[in-house]
């Protein structure tokens, strides 16, 4: 590597670091090899995680605690002080894990619903688990467990459990925006293909009126050409 590279590598990786506090291996790598795919991948991050959208920094980083549990994501230590930089307690921080364990957990009440709903009805699963929701998490307000459990669902393509945690959202009246940016904060360490599907699921449960949607996200369900590359290969 000659001096002009090495110092041009020092370069975007200080950049980087002067906007984070930190660096990751995959900076590194990206600087040496990609240069052109660290600035999107950065300005990416930077749109997804740093610039204030919605949320509050408290609010958007407790959302971080859960899918950041949710996902086994070790790395990201990051979050654990910015939550606490933006008023985080301990106490705050249990209720995040709370919220992703119970919302994890929801898998066996997916199981019930999709294999023994006739020989458990009138049992409700799907009853039972928002329940099961709003006695979890008592440090933290519902609106921030509904927010964590939407964005678990998504990192764990739970699309019934996300039905249940949309419906509930909307009648506790969680603002959509906010449930935007919470499902958004699960595309990295989640999938971007899991947040298409979450997407999409959203759109369904509002075409079949399921949820009661501002007319501008009616406006987005309604909207054609969304399907995709079927889609688009059928229509050719």
């Amino acid at each position: 590597m000659s001096d002009e590279t090495a110092a041009e590598l020092e370069a975007r990786l200080a950049a980087v670091r002067a906007k984070r506090g930190y660096l990751l291996p995959h900076h590194g790598l990206m600087a040496l090899a990609f240069p052109k795919l660290l600035e999107g991948y950065d300005a990416a991050y930077t749109a997804l995680a740093l610039d204030d959208r919605v949320l509050s920094h408290h609010d958007r980083e407790f959302v971080w605690l859960a899918v950041l549990s949710a996902t086994d994501e070790r790395v990201a230590t990051h979050h654990i002080q910015k939550f606490r930089d933006a008023g985080g307690t301990d106490a705050g921080i249990g209720a995040a894990f709370a919220a992703a364990a119970l919302a994890i957990g929801a898998e066996a009440f997916d199981f019930a619903a999709r294999d023994w709903a006739r020989q458990l009805a009138p049992f409700d699963p799907g009853a039972a688990y928002l329940a099961a929701l709003r006695r979890v998490a008592p440090d933290a307000p519902m609106r921030l467990v509904h927010l964590a459990g939407l964005a678990v669902q998504v990192c764990r393509a739970r699309w019934r459990p996300f039905g249940w945690h949309l419906e509930a959202a909307y009648a506790d009246a969680v603002p959509e925006e906010e449930m935007a940016e919470a499902i958004s904060l699960a595309m990295f360490p989640g999938s971007v293909p899991y947040f298409v599907e979450a997407c999409a699921e959203w759109r369904r449960l509002i075409q079949e009126g399921r949820l009661p949607a501002s007319p501008r996200f009616q406006a987005w369900a309604r909207m054609t050409g969304q399907g995709g590359h079927d889609e688009a290969s059928a229509a050719r």
